[in-house]
């Protein structure tokens, strides 16, 4: 989505010296110390689809996707597919084949529309009620997926054999239509204990940097800032291409 613009969800005490095109820093009232992040997270994304919604009214039809995404995240491939190739869909999230822990809270797309944004804000208003009143003893980490996959598998009809096919599928899930999207392509994340990136699938379209793989961002951004090469722009994050060198940008 090469014309995308990107919104910096954060704390209004936060400093975040970013200058670029396109690029805005949208402080949120909230809780944001570390016992409480993952759950003020959810929080702040209700409050921007609360925006997003009062503000529609002045875009006389243009509709403007959203995809939430966590800081340790970086694209790689056009995501704008998703929205055409699935039309019917209010929000999307990743799942995997995990029993205990089968959505990934790292990215969240959300439709545009007016019924989407409201459907999607809905749903997170449904997750945020779980988190609160049953997760909130792993409100540091994985409440908000635990949450998530609550939401989800209360749903008598759902067929949480699904999670184990690498096939994205739809669902009603509390009054939203939700598409899964199989973390294996959108949610991918390196080997644990990677000693270095060496490349990923071809298919891959978003690339998660999770936990202790975080220091291959790192690793990345130096290579970067070491490169000779002066054609490269500057950029908020590193966007990946093909994988199939150790560093192809």
């Amino acid at each position: 989505m090469p014309r995308s613009n990107i919104i910096i969800l954060t704390n209004p005490s936060s400093k975040l010296p970013v200058e670029r095109d396109r690029l805005t820093i949208l402080p949120i009232q909230g809780d944001y110390s570390r016992e409480m992040l993952m759950l003020q997270r959810i929080r702040s994304y209700i409050v921007f689809l609360e925006t997003r919604a009062m503000e529609h009214l002045k875009w006389k039809g243009q509709v403007n996707h959203y995809i939430f995404t966590d800081s340790d995240i970086a694209v790689v491939d056009d995501l704008g597919q998703i929205f055409n190739d699935h039309l019917d869909f209010h929000v999307a999230l990743t799942f995997r084949n995990n029993k205990e822990q089968p959505l990934n809270s790292g990215f969240i797309a959300v439709r545009g529309t007016p019924e989407g944004i409201l459907r999607a804000r809905f749903f997170l208003e449904e997750v945020l009620k779980v988190y609160t009143t049953k997760f909130m003893k792993a409100s540091r980490m994985l409440g908000d997926q635990l949450a998530l996959a609550w939401v989800v598998k209360s749903h008598s009809s759902f067929d949480v054999q699904r999670f184990t096919r690498k096939q994205a599928f739809t669902d009603r899930i509390s009054g939203a239509s939700v598409l899964f999207l199989p973390c294996s392509i959108y949610n991918w994340t390196p080997p644990e204990g990677a000693g270095q990136f060496r490349g990923m699938p071809l298919d891959v379209k978003v690339v998660h940097f999770k936990g202790s793989r975080k220091r291959l961002m790192l690793e990345s951004w130096s290579f970067l800032k070491s490169s000779s090469f002066s054609d490269i722009p500057d950029m908020l994050c590193l966007i990946l291409r093909s994988g199939r060198t150790k560093y192809d940008f």
